[in-house]
């Protein structure tokens, strides 16, 4: 990504000359500064001549490249700040000033090198989302199977799918029962049960066991390509910001011309002219935000936040809407046992323990949970023995003699076992997945699992409210009631649930109405809404890969902790390269002046530049410094009309329908202040 200095232009909005112009860059700033040294050592020496072809060869250097750029510029009828810098190179060494043109093609080019540092953090977006994909699958033909590429599936094969293998088509389970996670898709934290008959999804993991697959559509038309479209389509209606010297760059590029004509004109000495060009060569500006953004990006990098180029760092600071996916982004993505209603004469911990030893034999990811927190309990587990598993319906077995089920209902149903009555309490309000436990043909338990929320996620959500966020919502593929449950006392403002990737990129772009969006997701199937808000946050940790790759902010951490943080550092580096920029424009008018009155010779100006520039890169590199405490975010919000402190008690609020489009429910507690 390379970013012109033309007015109005953008970081997509780049000349031809952009597609070399990066592989320059790295030389560019290389080749004036080895001039300079070898010409200033060929002066010492008393070799004038020497010294100005040493001056003079990488001032054209660096000016060729710069008027092709600036050509290229001018012919899509842009008129840029650069339009200075080659009038004043090209002045310098046509009024037989070398020296003067090589200062100033060193601050040019440094500018340039330190600018494509910047711009070169990006990532492409659709690497991950196309590395995910599966590349072949096997077609049972003629009483075998045989790998073909998904390319050559049509509706109508028949496809072996092997227990982690990803759906290549959508299409229908053809024979066999299974469990498929379809996280990446929907949201859903647990796995979903099918059978013969059931609609299936690309992009979905078999979890369960091997499975025949119908496939009813080619895979250029599957869910999975759709999702890798809506990428593509969502990027493609993104505006990237126009680079800051630009907004402020036409009326000093005016100023410049004015006073460098007038001096020519009023005293007939066109060095004049070249040295208020020289002065007013817009360093300051084509430095100052570059230097300022690469040290934000390195500060936001020191606390586990990879920001991916100065633009998504710009919009950080700016944004005001967090729309936020609930599955292991507000969650914490793996089901954790909730609640256990016991029955006479079993207790909790006979249960659970019996449950858990059965459940070793099992990969399903509720079994893992419950096995995971029988031994945070400290029970002792036995060996599981004639161990029967039923897909999508549960797990039976032997331990220490005894006859054991865990599943569902209808497992119960087949053994004869009576499933306990509901005893009219919700004991877990967003429980997620609900499994019966029965010995010896006798109902023993009701286990509940949930996906909890983050243990840091109220106060995370409560640092951003105090930085400055001032609507909040929950977008996911999960269930309302599920939802709804979770955000009761977290500082939400809405929740819209049910959503397909391509529902959850509309809420994303119907929420830009109330400000720059912020979206925050770690699944495949928030890729869209990434690339569709006005800046995509993906968790790098743990989420999926396509994620972070859609994304402008990647979370290197497994936690939204460091954002209140990171929006502090943007908004900080923002400032400092406003002030950089608007500093360096006033000293570098006063300079103007004073060469357009006869006080400054070309070289004077180039050098009082350089010092600028100095003083400028100064300024902008106090990014880099700052308290670095865990607490930075709440310092930096301090006074903020949203100051929530993270351990206050958040109150519980109930749903309230406001009739808005994409299911959402506005939570009424927290209103966007007048």
């Amino acid at each position: 990504m390379t970013t012109t200095t033309t007015m109005g232009s953008t970081e997509t909005d780049r000349p031809a000359v952009a597609s070399w112009m990066p592989g320059l860059r790295g030389w560019l700033a290389v080749v004036p500064l080895v001039g300079l040294c070898a010409g200033l050592s060929a002066q010492a020496l008393g070799l004038p001549e020497i010294a100005a072809w040493a001056f003079t060869l990488p001032t054209l250097a660096v000016l060729a490249v710069l008027a092709a750029q600036v050509a290229t510029s001018l012919s899509r009828g842009d008129v840029g700040l650069d339009l200075i810098a080659l009038l004043s190179m090209g002045g310098a060494l046509s009024l037989s000033q070398p020296l003067a043109g090589a200062v100033i093609a060193l601050m040019y080019s440094g500018g340039q090198s330190l600018e494509a540092y910047a711009a070169g953090r990006a990532g492409q977006a659709m690497t991950a989302l196309l590395a995910r994909q599966p590349r072949t699958a096997l077609r049972e033909e003629g009483g075998g199977v045989l790998e073909v590429p998904i390319a050559a599936l049509a509706p109508g094969d028949r496809i072996l799918v092997r227990v982690g293998d990803i759906l290549p088509v959508d299409g229908r389970v053809a024979a066999g029962r299974t469990a498929l996670d379809q996280s990446s898709l929907t949201g859903e934290a647990l796995p979903v049960a099918v059978e013969t008959g059931a609609p299936v999804l690309s992009g979905s993991v078999n979890v369960g066991m091997p499975f025949t697959l119908l496939a009813e559509r080619p895979a250029a038309e599957s869910t999975y390509a759709g999702i890798v479209r809506l990428v593509e389509a969502a990027r493609s209606r993104k505006a990237p910001m126009a680079r800051m010297a630009d907004r402020y760059g036409l009326a000093f590029l005016g100023v410049t011309l004015l006073l460098a004509g007038s001096a020519w004109g009023v005293t007939g000495d066109p060095l004049r002219a070249l040295a208020v060009l020289v002065v007013a060569t817009p360093c300051p500006l084509i430095l100052a935000v570059p230097v300022a953004l690469v040290s934000g990006l390195s500060r936001a990098a020191g606390i586990g936040v990879l920001i991916k180029g100065g633009g998504a760092l710009e919009t950080l600071a700016k944004v005001r809407v967090l729309v936020v996916d609930k599955t292991g982004t507000l969650t914490q993505g793996t089901a954790r046992l909730a609640a256990a209603r016991t029955l006479a004469p079993f207790d909790e911990a006979e249960a659970v323990g019996l449950a858990a030893s059965l459940d070793q034999a099992s990969g399903h990811p509720i079994a893992r949970a419950l096995v995971d927190e029988a031994r945070r309990r400290g029970l002792t587990l036995s060996q599981p023995t004639k161990v029967t598993e039923m897909p999508g319906e549960g797990v039976t077995g032997l331990v220490e003699g005894r006859h054991v089920l865990v599943g569902g209902p209808r497992l119960m149903r087949i053994h004869g076992v009576p499933v306990p009555p509901a005893d009219g309490v919700q004991h877990v309000a967003a429980a997620a997945a609900t499994v019966l436990v029965a010995v010896d043909g006798a109902p023993a338990a009701v286990l509940e699992f949930a996906d909890p929320v983050r243990a840091d996620g109220g106060r995370t959500l409560a640092a951003l409210r105090a930085c400055g966020i001032e609507r909040v919502v929950l977008a996911t593929g999960d269930r309302r009631g599920i939802a709804e449950a979770l955000v009761a006392g977290l500082p939400v403002d809405a929740v819209a649930a049910d959503l397909d990737p391509a529902a959850k990129t509309d809420t994303v772009l119907a929420e830009r109405r109330n400000g720059p969006v912020m979206m925050v997701g770690d699944g495949v199937n928030d890729a869209p809404a990434l690339a569709a808000a006005d800046l995509g946050v993906a968790l790098g940790a743990r989420g999926a890969a396509a994620a972070a790759e859609a994304a402008d902010v990647v979370l290197l951490v497994d936690s939204l902790a460091p954002l209140p943080s990171a929006i502090r550092i943007a908004r900080r580096a923002r400032a400092i390269a406003l002030q950089s920029v608007l500093a360096g424009i006033g000293l570098s008018l006063a300079g103007m002046v004073a060469a357009a009155l006869g006080h400054l010779t070309p070289l004077q100006g180039a050098l009082l530049q350089e010092a600028i520039d100095v003083a400028v890169i100064l300024n902008a590199m106090r990014v880099l410094g700052g308290t670095r405490t865990a607490h930075e975010s709440q310092a930096a919000c301090a006074g903020s009309r949203w100051a929530v402190p993270p351990e206050a008690k958040l109150p519980r609020s109930e749903p309230k329908h406001d009739g808005g489009g994409h299911g959402l429910r506005e939570h009424p507690r927290f209103r966007r202040p007048r």
